[in-house]
């Protein structure tokens, strides 16, 4: 951000920026558009639940877990936490995306939170309805009862000492697709580790998720019923 700022937007862009300031003044005026940007993804960048939905959370790791006693920027607000690559020191990302990879709702949590709890708020889960399809971390009878009340199916893998029918082959093959929320992380850029304030940090994600909103071709899931039996996801 720092090199494209420094060299091609005070070189190439005057024109358009007659008024530009120096990248330390730029930093520090990020925090005043941290709001705006959160209205403006909620109200008119948020796609819309088709019926078919899918859930993760993806690790902010804001620096190497052994300097997690070092770091200044976060203390008090980031904590310890365990993913799928191990632990880690900083937030969760939690996303719904549809069936045409739009961010449908999102919250942001600390490292320590069960991936569960985010579906247990009412404004997360407000604009889902249908299929919701997870990983194992969201196996849980009790929020599975409280999401059919409201309109939802939870649908996730099921462990080995799990006693109940087989899932179907079209939500066999739709939980195989939930790698598609990874990709917001490798196409956008939302982590990084040399954040100066919190508020800088989450202005950093929520432009990051702007930009992806953006994107013309999204990492998405098309269904094709061929036969009553035979079902393609590309």
């Amino acid at each position: 951000m720092k090199h494209f700022y420094l060299f091609y937007v005070c070189k190439h862009l005057k024109n358009d920026f007659p008024n530009l300031v120096s990248y330390n003044r730029f930093v520090e005026l990020q925090q005043k558009i941290a709001m705006p940007l959160v209205v403006f993804l909620k109200v008119c960048r948020t796609g819309k639940c088709s019926g078919i939905s899918l859930i993760d959370s993806t690790t902010l790791k804001v620096c190497h877990i052994k300097r997690e006693r070092q770091n200044r920027v976060f203390r008090g607000t980031a904590t310890k936490g365990c993913g799928t690559l191990g632990w880690f020191f900083g937030f969760k990302l939690h996303l719904i995306i549809n069936d045409k990879g739009e961010i449908i709702s999102f919250v942001i949590t600390q490292g320590n939170v069960d991936d569960r709890q985010p579906l247990k708020l009412e404004s997360f889960i407000r604009a889902v309805s249908g299929k919701l399809y997870g990983d194992k971390g969201y196996i849980s009878k009790e929020l599975s009862e409280i999401l059919f009340c409201d309109g939802i199916h939870l649908v996730t893998k099921m462990r080995n000492n799990m006693k109940g029918g087989e899932i179907p082959l079209k939500d066999r093959l739709m939980l195989r697709k939930r790698a598609v929320i990874d990709e917001l992380k490798n196409i956008c850029q939302i982590e990084h580790t040399r954040h100066r304030c919190f508020t800088n940090f989450i202005t950093n994600l929520i432009a990051g998720l702007l930009a992806y909103s953006f994107l013309p071709k999204k990492p998405s899931i098309k269904v094709q019923v061929v036969e009553d039996k035979q079902i393609r996801l590309f």
